[in-house]
């Protein structure tokens, strides 16, 4: 289920505000200029569905973001937790940075954690099958995918060339809950 929990940058210890309700998400998230929707494919992928799948099944959501948004390219990412290169990839996203573009992610399918640190409090958005999400570029935060990574997401992008991390150097990240 997806879920918001939002916390000071100051005290990891106790959240300010919890929900799983998606509407209630996309209030307080809207609030601060980030995207957070629901999408619906058109038909059912099953389990570990092909690239080329995922992306005829929500290509009709995929054009509206893009003539709203202006986007240029997407594809389809997938990790499972038997990748020999789980924890590399997880470490490499679990310190704050910040990227030059949106970041824009929809999750057809498993989990991860979006982390926010936006003025002074942490947005940790748990994103699950159906949710998209939009970070706006130059917004800190970290990624989490969990020590057993089982994901599929669609990334959209404005220039894949130009979605680099750019780190901020602050430790932030190490304060906050993670993803079993």
């Amino acid at each position: 289920m997806s879920a918001l929990t939002i916390y000071s940058d100051k005290d990891a210890s106790q959240h300010r505000w919890h929900s799983t309700d998606a509407a209630e998400i996309a209030q307080q998230l809207n609030a601060k200029g980030v995207r957070f929707e629901r999408w619906d494919a058109d038909r059912d992928l099953g389990q570990d569905p092909a690239p080329e799948a995922v992306i005829e099944a929500y290509q009709h959501a995929i054009d509206k973001l893009v003539a709203e948004k202006g986007y240029q390219s997407w594809d389809v990412i997938s990790l499972r937790a038997d990748n020999p290169q789980k924890e590399a990839l997880r470490a490499k996203f679990l310190n704050e940075h910040t990227h030059g573009e949106d970041e824009v992610r929809f999750f057809v399918e498993g989990a991860g954690l979006f982390c926010l640190h936006i003025g002074n409090e942490v947005y940790q958005v748990l994103c699950e099958k159906n949710d998209l999400i939009s970070v706006p570029a130059g917004t800190p935060h970290w990624f989490d995918m969990g020590s057993e990574p089982n994901f599929t997401a669609i990334r959209i992008f404005d220039n894949p060339e130009g979605w680099v991390a750019q780190f901020t150097g602050d430790a932030i990240a190490d304060a906050y809950p993670r993803l079993a």
